[in-house]
């Protein structure tokens, strides 16, 4: 399969490519649904992946959902699913301040209530979840109460992100040993029709800033979501293919642990940006080159069904 990057991949190349594979890695929005929809075909391909003995598993930055939230999502648009095959940031994040922290204390969280659950499911209790209002003046700020048990701060996606948790926040990594953990640093969430929001990177980044501390990212393109992957189901790096529509993080997750890649169009990149990328004589932008692309992974479905 040996050939230059960012290559068309359609007719015969399909089959050629999932011949090297045995497990395949898909992000999830842009990718297999958008918003509220499945991507045309999708469930088909994900259904004969499977049905050839593939493995397939999900894994995405998003952290206000647990693995059963997506499960039942995407069981109710036809997909044939397991919790166990989802890794999203919130799992991960848990799994994480459980398996490589090793916490032993309780969590600030910024974050959502499906975050919330996912780290109480591995054992770890948390405060933080829901509004937290301002009151009094800054010498009450700067003393705002502590709950003496937190030892780490934890930040994913949170509506009810506001200047009190990012002070509260600051006060807690202030103190000596308390871990600084973000699930992901994705800075919008693009919707439907060209339209965004700011994402989870834009609550980080702030309190990162007050803290003055940079943050463990979890998610990708940190290799820690593959490895929370391969080390539950042995996977071999070099029989994977990731298959992602941006290519700042599934493509770069892809670049760090050596897996081949395959870029979507049906999402945010384009195949423009990435051979923007790889006619930039940058080392690092390189790794945002896929291997190969399709307009959608439908593009799969002739090879599948032969």
């Amino acid at each position: 399969m040996a050939g230059s990057k960012c290559t068309r991949l359609s007719g015969a190349l399909v089959k050629q490519l999932l011949d090297t594979v045995d497990s395949v890695l898909f992000d999830c929005d842009g990718v297999i649904w958008r918003g509220d929809q499945a991507v045309p075909g999708a469930a088909e391909v994900i259904n004969l992946l499977k049905e050839n003995g593939k493995k397939v598993f999900f894994v995405t930055n998003n952290s206000t959902k647990t693995r059963k939230m997506y499960a039942d999502k995407m069981a109710r648009m036809g997909f044939n699913v397991t919790e166990d095959e989802v890794f999203g940031t919130a799992y991960c994040s848990a799994v994480y301040l459980k398996t490589v922290c090793k916490l032993d204390g309780k969590v600030y969280l910024i974050g959502s209530n499906a975050l919330k659950q996912e780290l109480e499911a591995v054992g770890i209790q948390q405060t933080g979840v829901g509004p937290d209002h301002i009151s009094g003046g800054q010498i009450d700020w700067a003393n705002v109460p502590l709950d003496p048990e937190v030892k780490a701060v934890l930040v994913g996606f949170d509506e009810h992100f506001s200047y009190m948790k990012m002070n509260r926040a600051l006060q807690y990594l202030t103190q000596p040993g308390c871990l600084f953990v973000g699930t992901n640093t994705d800075t919008r969430l693009p919707l439907e029709g060209g339209k965004a929001v700011p994402g989870t990177g834009c609550l980080l980044r702030a309190v990162e800033t007050a803290a003055q501390r940079q943050a463990q990212t979890v998610g990708k393109p940190n290799h820690f979501m593959f490895d929370c992957v391969a080390s539950r189901f042995g996977l071999d790096r070099s029989r994977c293919l990731m298959v992602g529509d941006r290519l700042d993080t599934d493509i770069m997750l892809g670049s760090n642990c050596g897996l081949k890649t395959l870029l979507t169009l049906t999402g945010v990149s384009t195949v423009a940006d990435a051979e923007a990328h790889q006619k930039s004589g940058s080392a690092e932008r390189q790794g945002m080159v896929p291997d190969y692309y399709v307009e959608s992974i439908a593009d799969l479905l002739p090879a599948l069904q032969g």
